[in-house]
């Protein structure tokens, strides 16, 4: 018997340390000896857990439930165990007596150092384990510059990213192949319990509407994208209302659904669609687009790989320090979203209410807290962490440090987003912004946009408890530039 540990993998196709697992072709040094059978095994590891929060546990919390169902339908079960995993792993492995432990590979710094903790902790129980490159197209490390370095601007990386072949999707393992994990040894081990609520796991439920989990949620939601607005991507993407992107991101974070699958999909949809992938406006292109998001997502995860502390620290370097501000109120205006700037607040309110933030609008926000509000971008890269169903470490601490002008391939410091000009481009109509703002919904989508204009006298007419604009976004573009010329050195 083999030992399949998932983590961020919550599915069973196209999942390739579990179909390694039921191969058994390395699972120990003897490989003759592996049955093929795998006892899948989830943790509740206190250590990650601290690092977690309550959107992200429920959408775990669904996801698991969903996956011990697909396991019961293959005639297996799902082990779950709380605890230390260099401590349980061991204890299962002897249990059960486990020819080895596979898993998938995780690339963030906390991921990696329990990892090579838990091959010690193996090691010494002289139990066998296999890691395996999954949760990306293409391995950390593969995609590099000429030099050798790792890319530190997207253009370059993307374009080997593209042209890099993909691997097809794993088949899941037959009925029959999966363990029965009702019949638990004497080792004190957990069974067939029910899994922990996130009371029981010492979270709140969340404020947010939490979107359905699990591979049959997130095949949906890739079907319906690939049967139609897909081939708008490139047209609709950055339009909040018209609900032009994929909504795949908290899927593709917990890995229930593979990579590959998501890829295999595009192939499908490219060979329906109309016109050359490099013809600007057809349906190829929008595809094409599409792919490139994909390719943000693994350039951001090859970035983390390479450079751990960018969860804390700057990419970039200055000269002197940014001085950013310490201004608690307007923290807590735009975390509450009650900044007076329409599309902002609206897309705050979104974070509050779904768990979940249009790309354009984390673009908008990341701009406005940390060019509007001179606010350290470790601010909102916390809150994101807190609020977002989808948080994933390389993609937000690369978005932000964008934003920040502290990152790779980052936004120049000089090029400011201008939150009403935003607003009006992006949801002329203000039809995003009427659904998530309540206070507007009587206002004309001019007023909106123009609410940063109006006087008091006119904004308590149109809209009473909707605030005034809370800093005025001209003065503080010129703040902000001054305040990096600063820290650059600039005379």
């Amino acid at each position: 018997m083999n030992v399949h540990w998932h983590r961020r993998d919550l599915r069973v196709a196209d999942n390739r340390a579990l179909a390694e697992a039921a191969t058994g072709e390395e699972s120990a040094a003897d490989a003759s000896a592996a049955d093929g059978t795998v006892l899948p095994v989830f943790i509740f590891d206190p250590e990650i857990l601290a690092h977690a929060s309550p959107p992200r546990v429920a959408f775990m919390l669904d996801a698991l439930d969903s996956l011990r169902a697909e396991y019961r339908d293959l005639g297996g079960d799902l082990l779950v165990v709380r605890g230390d995993p260099r401590e349980e792993l061991p204890r299962i492995a002897a249990a059960y007596d486990a020819e080895a432990v596979y898993w998938n590979r995780d690339y963030s710094g906390l991921a990696r150092e329990r990892d090579s903790e838990v091959r010690l902790a193996l090691d010494d129980a002289g139990v066998s384990r296999a890691a395996y490159h999954d949760q990306l197209h293409h391995e950390p490390g593969s995609i590099r510059t000429n030099a050798g370095d790792h890319y530190s601007v997207f253009t370059y990386f993307g374009k080997k990213w593209h042209d890099r072949e993909k691997d097809a999707p794993y088949d899941a393992p037959e009925a029959g192949a999966i363990a029965d994990a009702e019949r638990i040894s004497d080792a004190d081990l957990p069974g067939d319990a029910a899994l922990p609520t996130l009371s029981d796991l010492g979270f709140v439920d969340p404020e947010a509407d939490v979107p359905p989990a699990g591979t049959d949620a997130a095949r949906e939601r890739l079907d319906a994208f690939c049967e139609d607005a897909i081939f708008r991507y490139a047209e609709d993407r950055d339009y909040p209302a018209r609900g032009g992107t994929s909504r795949l991101s908290p899927h593709l974070k917990w890995g229930t659904i593979g990579i590959r699958e998501v890829w295999q999909a595009t192939e499908d949809a490219m060979a329906r669609a109309d016109g050359d992938p490099d013809e600007e406006g057809s349906e190829a292109a929008s595809v094409k687009e599409f792919r490139s998001q994909l390719a943000w997502r693994e350039f951001y995860a090859h970035v983390l790989s390479a450079r751990p502390d960018v969860v804390t620290r700057n990419y970039k370097s200055y000269d002197n320090d940014i001085e950013w501000r310490e201004d608690d109120e307007a923290l807590r205006a735009w975390k509450e979203g009650r900044t007076g700037y329409p599309v902002v607040d609206a897309a705050m309110r979104q974070l509050r209410e779904e768990a979940y933030m249009h790309n354009r609008l984390r673009m908008v926000v990341a701009s406005f807290l940390t060019k509007d509000l001179l606010l350290d971008w470790r601010e909102g890269y916390d809150w994101f962490r807190e609020k977002l169903a989808d948080h994933d470490t390389g993609n937000d601490t690369g978005g932000w440090q964008w934003a920040a002008s502290t990152g790779t391939d980052a936004q120049p410091y000089f090029r400011i987003f201008n939150p009403m000009t935003q607003g009006e481009r992006y949801d002329p109509d203000a039809e995003f912004i009427k659904e998530y703002v309540p206070e507007l919904a009587d206002a004309s989508a001019d007023e909106i946009h123009g609410w940063h204009e109006l006087s008091d006298a006119e904004r308590e007419r149109v809209a009473p408890e909707y605030p005034a604009p809370i800093v005025d976004h001209g003065e503080r573009r010129e703040a902000a530039i001054a305040m990096f010329e600063r820290a650059r050195g600039d005379d």
